[in-house]
This record gives structure tokens, C-alpha cells and sequence, in this order.
């Protein structure tokens, strides 16, 4: 079953189970030289760790999207998971590499999660992420190794792509071994509600229907 994001955005019913196969192009991962456009984007906490539930560090995320609307650019749709975020942004041209503004995402949002964990002392972790340093990143005087490296990007440039992309990163709380909730419209973190009810989640996103008019690529 798919759903069409592309229907009115009043009620027509929502999933009552999370069960259906959705399609998904795989991402890559390698540097993005582009200053605009619309991307899905993909990142993981190191080892996996579930360091957005563990840390209680979903405001984290919220918090930079924020900074990225501040910017000028719209944050499309979205699924935190406790150990990895999807995200749909679409970027406008600043002139400054989409490769930057995701290093520097993933900087605040680890300065963040590493306060939040030493504000209730856990130690155990803070020492994990100490230890997953490597050499390179220890010359460089890091102290904690919050998220992986790459991280994964799939340029959307098509409303097939889109919905695909949105259909997968909504799911996946339901998926596998995860189970956060009874369906992908009841898990809080995530813009599937918006999507499949019209009513905004708990973070506000915009339609990927009403980027069409917005010109990204002009540089301001």
C-alpha cells in the first residue's frame, strides 16, 4: 500500500498498522559540493548507540532545525530514530556547501547531546564515545565521538522520489526490530501525522508541494 502525499491534506484515514512495503532507492555516501536543493539526508550515532533516547536528545535535532529555518530553509519531513535521523531538507542557495551545513548540524547537535550526558553523569557512554575516536580525531583535541563520519544524501529531484523517500522514513519506526509504536501516525517524532492527517506533528514542516513555487537555486 502506498499513500498519496500528493491528495488533500484534510482527513481520509490514517494507518492502523505498519506493515506495508514501501519502495526505497538507496542512498550514497560521499561529499556534496551542491548549495541547494531538495535531499534526503541520513546520519547515525557512532556504534549505533541509541544516543538520542539515551541522552533524551531529540530537542537536539528540533533545536537545529530551527537554526536551519532561520537560515531560510525548510525542513520537508523527518523520522528520529534513537540511534540514526532521517531527514528531508530543502536547502536554499547561502553559497555555502550542503556537506558544511550538515558538518556543522552534527557538531551542535553533538556539543548537545555530550552536555546532556554529562549533566545526569553517564559516564559509561561518555567514556564509549571517548574511546571511539580515532587517531585523528584525537590530535585534533575531539573529546567525543557522537556520529559517524559520512552520512548518507539522495538527491529528490522528483515528486516519485519524494513520496518514496517519505514513505520509507515514516515507516521506520515500525519496521524491524523497533516497534516504537502501534503505527507511524502515533510516533511523536516524526512528520508522518502531517503528512497522512494534515495536522502538524509536534515540530512544524512544510509540504513538499509547497516548495514547488520557491525558487532554491538563486543565490541570496
Amino acid at each position: 500500500m502506498q499513500y498519496d502525499y500528493t491528495a488533500t491534506r484534510t482527513v481520509k484515514g490514517v494507518a492502523d498498522s505498519c506493515s506495508m512495503n514501501y519502495l526505497y532507492y538507496m542512498p550514497v555516501r560521499r561529499n556534496m559540493p551542491y548549495t541547494s536543493g531538495m535531499y534526503s539526508i541520513t546520519f547515525t550515532c557512532t556504534n549505533w548507540l541509541s544516543l538520542f533516547e539515551i541522552a533524551d536528545a531529540y530537542s537536539s535535532v528540533y533545536n537545529w532545525f530551527d537554526v536551519l529555518k532561520a537560515q531560510g530553509h525548510y525542513i520537508v519531513g523527518y523520522t528520529i530514530m534513537p540511534n540514526h535521523l532521517h531527514a528531508v531538507i530543502a536547502f536554499v542557495n547561502r553559497s555555502k556547501p550542503i556537506n558544511t551545513i550538515i558538518s556543522n548540524g552534527k557538531r551542535f547537535m553533538a556539543y548537545d547531546i555530550v552536555d546532556k550526558l554529562e549533566h545526569v553523569n553517564n559516564t559509561t557512554i561518555l567514556n564509549t564515545l571517548s574511546n571511539a575516536r580515532n587517531a585523528t580525531e584525537i590530535k585534533a583535541n575531539k573529546q567525543h565521538k557522537v556520529f559517524e563520519t559520512s552520512f548518507d544524501w539522495k538527491w529528490c529531484n522528483s515528486d516519485k522520489m519524494l513520496e518514496q523517500k517519505l514513505n520509507y522514513i515514516h515507516n521506520n519506526p515500525c519496521k524491524g526490530k523497533w516497534n516504537l509504536a502501534n503505527n507511524i501516525v502515533e510516533y511523536v517524532h516524526s512528520s508522518a501525522k502531517y503528512y497522512l492527517t494534515g495536522e502538524q506533528g509536534i515540530y512544524e514542516v512544510t509540504h513538499y508541494k509547497d516548495i514547488e513555487a520557491i525558487d532554491l537555486h538563486t543565490l541570496r
